[in-house]
Formats: structure tokens, C-alpha cells, sequence
């Protein structure tokens, strides 16, 4: 199938730094796309297969989430939090205007160390709409509105509340951080994150650097370990 890098315009992120918002579209400031920022990607259309569009979009989402982190000092530990995180997930949950309604997370959930988690929902009533949430100081804020081109396919990239764990992240975390410790001059991460493709959740980072070796990590739904090898 056909595709152009600015399909994908739909991948708001997270970012409190005006500095880096220069380089990475803001969810608060929905304007231009992060393939569009990350790739710089000519007025051409290019015809891009699906799974190295996905890569590209993973990778900046990576870079993303590596921003955050030196943006970010000040650390809660939200991610060994079990009960924040389920605290966090209930409020969700709870938000009115889903009452009685299925919610559905589109494209991404973050989850930060320092006690902050972002999440874009399906719209509870114009299901061709986005919105972003933002969880900071134990409080969800209001919805902020994601602008979404014709070409996005938001139904692919949503997966039911009900099926995410908040409580996966600590696993996630806890488990990267453990791999990340074994392999010289890595760095341990201060975030996790999931990426929705196709209807299927895939946590991140899933790649360890270290000064001599790189290993690939990827992580199960439920966040236990899937695969650790060495690149």
C-alpha cells in the first residue's frame, strides 16, 4: 500500500520544553507531525513500506522520550510505585465524561519516573477525534484536542483501557534497568512507554547502548521479558 511519511502526522508527543518542541511536535501544540520534524521530509511523496515507516516513527519516538528524560531531574519514582500506578490508571478510568463508555488509547502512553503520565483517548463521542490527557501531580488534566489528517486510521491504532496495565510499566522498567546494569556505559532509563500499531501494544525503549556492545529488547503485553539480544 501506498504511504508517505506525512501519514503519519497523527503522532502527537509529550513535551513540557519549548526548546524541544522546536524539533518534536507537542500534543498542546498539534501544527506539525513528528515525521515531519524528525525526517524533514520534502514536499515528494514517497512510497515508504509499512514496517520502515513504523521504525522511523519508533525511533523518534525514542528520541523523544530521551529529551524528556535530560529535560527532567526531578524524580518521584512513579515507575516503582505499584499503587500510584494503579491509582493513576483508576482515575482514567473515572474520567466523567467516559461514563458508561469503552475507553480507547490511541498511538501512545507515557509513563515518566518523575510522576507524570501522558495518554491520548479516543474522543467519548466523535470517534474520529483524538484527545490528550496529561497525569501530573495525581490529577488528569483536561482534554487538549490532537488535529489528525484524512489520511490517518485512527480505528489501527487504538487498543481498549481495559487491556493495559499501568502496573506493566513497572515491569517494564524494572526489567530494562536490570539488562541495562549488565552491559557497560549503558544508561538506565528514567521512562517507559507504549507504541500502538495494528491494534497491538508494543512497550519501549527497546534497544540497550552500551560503550562496546548494543543488545535489542523487546517486552510481552503484560511486560515481562520477550527477547534480549545482542545486536
Amino acid at each position: 500500500m501506498r504511504k508517505s511519511l506525512i501519514i503519519l502526522s497523527c503522532c502527537p508527543l509529550f513535551l513540557g520544553c519549548e526548546q524541544v518542541s522546536q524539533s518534536i511536535r507537542e500534543t498542546f501544540k498539534t501544527n506539525d507531525s513528528i515525521v515531519n520534524k524528525e525526517t524533514a521530509a520534502p514536499d515528494v511523496q514517497t512510497e515508504v513500506p509499512q514496517a520502515d515507516v513504523q521504525k522511523i516513527v519508533n525511533e523518534a519516538l525514542e528520541k523523544h522520550a530521551a529529551a524528556q528524560n535530560s529535560l527532567e531531574n526531578k524524580t518521584t519514582d512513579l515507575l516503582k510505585d505499584l499503587n500510584g500506578l494503579k491509582k493513576a490508571e483508576e482515575a482514567l478510568k473515572q474520567l466523567p465524561q467516559y461514563s458508561g463508555k469503552e475507553i480507547y488509547v490511541y498511538s501512545t502512553l507515557y509513563f515518566y519516573n518523575n510522576g507524570t503520565i501522558n495518554v491520548m483517548l479516543q474522543h467519548p463521542e466523535n470517534k474520529k477525534y483524538v484527545d490528550t490527557y496529561e497525569y501530573k501531580n495525581k490529577v488528569w488534566s483536561e482534554p487538549k484536542p490532537v488535529q489528525l489528517s484524512i489520511r490517518d486510521d485512527v480505528q489501527k491504532r487504538l487498543v481498549p483501557l481495559k487491556t493495559i496495565s499501568f502496573a506493566n510499566a513497572a515491569k517494564v522498567f524494572d526489567i530494562y534497568n536490570e539488562k541495562a546494569a549488565s552491559v557497560e556505559g549503558a544508561k538506565p532509563a528514567t521512562s517507559v512507554y507504549i507504541s500502538i500499531w495494528d491494534n497491538k501494544i508494543r512497550w519501549y525503549p527497546s534497544s540497550i547502548s552500551g560503550s562496546r556492545e548494543r543488545y535489542s529488547i523487546q517486552f510481552n503485553d503484560d511486560g515481562t521479558l520477550k527477547t534480549f539480544i545482542q545486536d
